[in-house]
Parts: structure tokens; sequence; C-alpha cells
């Protein structure tokens, strides 16, 4: 397939004005202006009709297909509210790929996700990154787990509070997670003994600990969800002490302090911030949020917190943040090639690059123009929606 005439936006430090992206089955095989376009080509050719072409946009936090779309309680598997240390529990045993809300982020040019469990509990489980298109989950998985999903502040402390048991405050919080992240490196250590000395009784098998193995030993990020300062200093905290992998997901007050993230080096998602201040944590939500953490020289990637916000606003989202001071392109790579580096799925998705997955769409304008329309998704050099 050749797709022409269009200003490709390569994320890859280039914009070619008029330019083309050529694919072989389901990979990105070359980028170039009009004028270096192969004259003879076999295969299928798509004209831009002088729109823009684009790497899909990769929601960086989501819960897609683990809160059913209009199914209530029976669709409702994000959170395991009855323990709160859930490490073990993995996305892709909830993730329900028919559920509606696929399609929706397809049409709107969502072809990349990473969606898991929700923020009841301190250690909430693992998350995934997988594609929008299918109809079995194993098949869409770009990477599983991809992340740890961690969650401080006022959503753990409310869930145990009505249940009447620890954690209600974020002291308790933060010591169940201490807890268990200092029990994975004991059974760890226990399993390297017993490895190295056949005299040395290994441990019985705990799927708490073994999940929290790869995270403890660096392998796995922690995506730590934080909206208050003082909760994003918690989990810098933490992540310092156990030489951890450090997201912070939300980080609604952020902007305070990005100064001190850009000195520690901690990628912000940000979002989602289409919606009410609908509790204390949110009081300081602003739009100008990403545009501060940019400038600041921190990593930025935006999400929409599906179902929070559905999938299919996840440019509108990003168009907020430009009316927020963020430019454009800046606004494009917080929904592309900056989840994907963050995610550590940046191999095979987020920028047109030769290699890569062909995960393209095509735009009437530019993509953070509200008024552009999505013409054209493909997803793995297949098309997937049309318009």
């Amino acid at each position: 397939m050749l797709i022409v005439n269009g200003t490709v936006h390569t994320m890859e430090g280039l914009t070619i004005p008029n330019g083309y992206v050529a694919v072989s089955g389901d990979k990105i095989t070359g980028t170039g202006p009009m004028e270096e376009c192969p004259a003879h080509w076999e295969g299928e050719r798509v004209d831009a009709q002088e729109g823009h072409i684009l790497p899909g946009y990769i929601d960086a936090h989501s819960h897609l297909g683990m809160f059913g779309d209009a199914l209530g309680f029976e669709g409702d598997d994000g959170n395991e509210s009855t323990d709160p240390c859930t490490p073990h529990l993995r996305a892709i045993d909830a993730i329900n790929p028919l559920d509606r809300c696929f399609s929706e982020a397809r049409a709107a040019g969502v072809t990349t996700v990473l969606t898991g469990p929700g923020s009841a509990n301190p250690i909430s489980g693992q998350f995934a990154a997988i594609k929008t298109s299918g109809r079995w989950v194993d098949a869409m998985v770009v990477k599983a787990p991809v992340a740890m999903k961690l969650a401080l502040g006022e959503n753990p402390k409310w869930v145990y509070n009505e249940r009447h048991e620890t954690p209600v405050t974020r002291m308790a919080t933060a010591a169940i997670i201490r807890e268990n992240l200092y029990k994975a490196l004991e059974y760890g250590e226990k399993l390297e003994r017993a490895a190295e000395d056949e005299e040395e009784d290994k441990p019985d098998y705990d799927a708490k600990l073994e999940a929290l193995l790869p995270v403890v030993r660096g392998e796995l990020p922690v995506h730590i969800h934080a909206h208050r300062a003082d909760d994003i200093a918690t989990g810098v905290r933490i992540a310092k002490e156990f030489h951890l992998k450090c997201v912070i997901v939300h980080g609604t007050e952020a902007h305070l302090i990005p100064e001190l993230l850009e000195q520690e080096g901690v990628p912000v998602i940000t979002g989602p911030s289409l919606g009410d201040r609908s509790k204390p944590e949110l009081a300081n939500m602003t739009i100008e949020s990403p545009a501060v953490l940019t400038m600041r020289g921190v990593k930025v990637a935006i999400c929409t917190d599906h179902p929070e916000v559905p999938i299919q606003y996840l440019p509108l989202c990003a168009a907020l943040a430009v009316k927020g001071g963020m430019t454009p392109e800046a606004a494009l790579a917080a929904i592309t090639i900056n989840p994907a580096r963050i995610a550590g799925i940046d191999d095979r998705v987020g920028s047109l690059a030769p290699g890569k997955d062909a995960d393209i769409v095509i735009t009437s304008g530019h993509p953070i123009n509200l008024l552009s329309r999505v013409r054209e998704v493909f997803i793995g050099g297949e098309r997937v929606s049309r318009f």
C-alpha cells in the first residue's frame, strides 16, 4: 500500500509537507516527499487528498474493555475491591475486545491503548498495551504486562473506609505498598539462594510476590495513580526507595511541582482534563498542566482514562492542551510517540518509520484541529475505518 499526497507527521522529528508513506504487509517500509515517491507501485494506492498522514493515536492510560459499555455491574471488571494488594491480576483476563467502545476508538484513530485495573487498590494489578482491532485479546497484545498499577490518595481511602478496613489513610496506603515490595525482594532473594544452593528450601509459590518480582528488579515500571502534589511526592519517594521505574498517572497537581518532576526524570500521563472537578483531589485541575510540564522538560502523554472520558475524545483532550498553551506538534506527540516511549513500545508504534507497525491515520486537516475529520484508519496495514 502507498499513501500519497498528504502532510506526513512522522513524529521522528520530521514533518513532510507533501509526502508519502509506503507499507508492505503489516509494516511501514518508507516515508518521504512526493518527488521521491516510487513511480511504479503494484499495490494499493491511497490518496490522502492533501490531508494529514500520521501514526495511530495511543491512549497512555485507560480502562478500555474493563468497564463494559452500558452494562453496569455485570461488565464492571476493573476493580477487585476486596483486597488492597492484587498485583497478580492481569488486564488481559478482563478485557472484552467486543465492547462497542473499541469500534469508537478505531473510528477516532486510536489504534493502541494501555488498559488495566482501576485505582481501588494501592497495588491494583497489571496493565496491558493492546491494539484496538481484533476479537481475541491475545492476538491484540503489543506488550503484557506493560506496567504495574499502583494507586495513592483518595480512591483507596474511599473504597476501604466504606468496608471499615485498611487503608483509610494515605500512610496506610503507602505502608501496604512498601510492605509488599519488601516481601517481593525477600521472596526473590530466597529464590536466588535456593537456585544456588540445593540445601536451601525454595519458598512456597506466591502469586502476588511472583507478579511483583519484575517490578522490584526494575524490569516492569510502576504507573502510579496520583492527583495531589503530596501523593505524587509519595509515589516518587517509594520509587526511589525501591529503585523502581516510575510513571505518574493523572498528576492533576503536577503543574505545581514541575521542576521537581524534571529533576527526578519522572514522566507524567496527564488527564483527563475534559470533565468537572468531581472530587477534592481535582480542585487544581487545569488544561494548562501539559504545557507547563512540557516547557519544564517533563515527558508528557495525554490520556482519557476511559470511560471517565470516552476514548474517542483523545484528540479533543490533546486540542484542549493546545488551548492551554501546548504547541500542536507537542500535543500530537503526547498522543503518539510520547506514550509509546513511556510504555516502552516505541519499537513498534508511535511514529511513522520503517519497520514499525503500519498503524496509520489520515485526517482531512491538522489532526489537532477540532474541525478535522478522520478519513481512514489502518492497523497493521489493514483498513479498519473509512469515512
